[in-house]
């Protein structure tokens, strides 16, 4: 049975290395949605420079069920890391009760691949999400962008605000869900911030009255329609399961756009919003413009107009898990927070 040790401020015992285990309110205690934000940008141009990298995500499923266990790695010179996430994507979890998805995050030293965290992945991902959009958002949005819409009412709704008002002059939140006990719930998440929120009876009056736009939702089927798009609108694609087969956008959205992605092979792996509207003839994967990294490094042009309308089709990268979990792990140490456990014992 590993030994449980406490009181080790360096992380060591005796010469041995310690795993530092997180729980999911010990990772909330730590999060800083700015440094976030700085981090994902910064591993994004390690990217595009080659001292990070990633391949493309494992995606595993069992005949009996539909449930799919997504492997998600990255490794990263400039954070001495490399890192993996299980994410298992379990619809019928629903039937219970339960969330429908779950996962953890495994940091590893680069140079020695000493086990240095295990973290509980909900946090880490609800903010890593709302930290790339509000990177893309700040790179592909026209600057004075002021009306957020939000496709969906949620947790990773209130994360968004947060991120989206650290990289724009968000003074307005739009949203829609399906249920008004959602947005007052939303309201009451978000109030702190002093913002005026305004419920949308419907999609077309949300897209209607929005510079940014952040679909938010785990829907199969197109709920978001490119005819609704205005000009020079920016759209992120964030909520869709990541299966090629699930989509939020119909393929019209994304024809009408300029896409970019964060990882394209990540995108060609598991993106339904992109592989459906290709399969659809709607546009070819070289129409994509090419990955966020690129845009931020200055080898992919991003917005070309005002009038353009842009899209980011995130589909999540383990280099996210990484840089967030660098940032999280370090303050971790820094506070004294969370379980060291030696698992050489």
């Amino acid at each position: 049975m590993p030994k449980v040790i406490y009181g080790d401020p360096d992380n060591t015992l005796e010469g041995d290395p310690l795993t530092l285990i997180l729980t999911a309110s010990e990772l909330a205690a730590a999060v800083d949605m700015d440094a976030t934000i700085r981090a994902l940008e910064s591993s994004l141009v390690d990217q595009a420079h080659g001292t990070a990298t990633q391949p493309a995500p494992l995606s595993m499923r069992l005949p009996d069920a539909d449930s799919r266990y997504l492997v998600m790695a990255a490794a990263s010179a400039p954070r001495g890391l490399v890192a993996s996430k299980l994410l298992s994507d379990i619809p019928d979890n629903a039937l219970a009760g339960l969330p429908t998805q779950r996962s953890s995050i495994v940091l590893a030293d680069r140079s020695t691949g000493e086990t240095l965290a295990l973290l509980d992945g909900r946090v880490p991902t609800r903010i890593r999400t709302a930290a790339m959009t509000a990177v893309a958002s700040r790179h592909l949005a026209r600057p004075d962008s002021r009306v957020l819409g939000l496709v969906g009412a949620g947790a990773l709704a209130v994360a968004h605000v947060e991120a989206m008002r650290a990289v724009l002059p968000i003074d307005t939140v739009v949203v829609w869900s399906r249920t008004a006990a959602t947005v007052d719930s939303f309201r009451q998440a978000v109030e702190h911030h002093g913002l005026e929120v305004v419920r949308a009876e419907g999609l077309p009056e949300l897209m209607d009255a929005s510079d940014v736009v952040c679909t938010l939702t785990p829907s199969v089927s197109p709920i978001v329609f490119g005819r609704l798009f205005g000009e020079g609108l920016h759209v992120n694609a964030v909520g869709a399961r990541p299966r090629p087969d699930h989509r939020e956008l119909d393929a019209e959205a994304m024809s009408r756009s300029r896409v970019v992605v964060d990882s394209l092979e990540t995108a060609l792996a598991k993106s339904g919003d992109l592989l459906l509207a290709v399969e659809e003839g709607a546009l070819r994967v070289e129409d994509v413009a090419g990955e966020l990294g690129q845009v931020i490094a200055g080898s992919v042009a991003g917005r070309q107009s005002r009038e353009q309308v842009t899209l980011f089709n995130s589909v999540g990268m383990g280099l996210q898990d990484l840089a967030i979990g660098r940032l999280l792990f370090d303050a971790a140490v820094e506070r004294g927070l969370g379980l060291k456990v030696d698992l050489s014992a």
